[in-house]
């Protein structure tokens, strides 16, 4: 199944890939930093925005990756 999804992901265009991966990793960073924040004494919300950026590197990694290529 990973293979397929794989093979899926770099068929499409770049633009493409860029999409799907800010659809899937922005709303899991949001609410993984929103649910972990309290457990680390930081407020819910803050932890949320601390979520996104931490989900801004797997996509900054494909770019560098990316562009490294072409």
């Amino acid at each position: 199944m990973i293979r397929d999804l794989s093979r899926w992901f770099e068929s499409k265009s770049f633009s493409v890939q860029i999409v799907a991966l800010a659809l899937v990793l922005d709303p899991l960073g949001f609410v993984s930093g929103y649910l972990l924040a309290p457990a680390l004494g930081v407020d819910p919300l803050m932890g949320g925005v601390y979520g996104l950026v931490a989900a801004s590197f797997p996509m900054s990694w494909h770019v560098m990756r990316q562009s490294k290529d072409a």
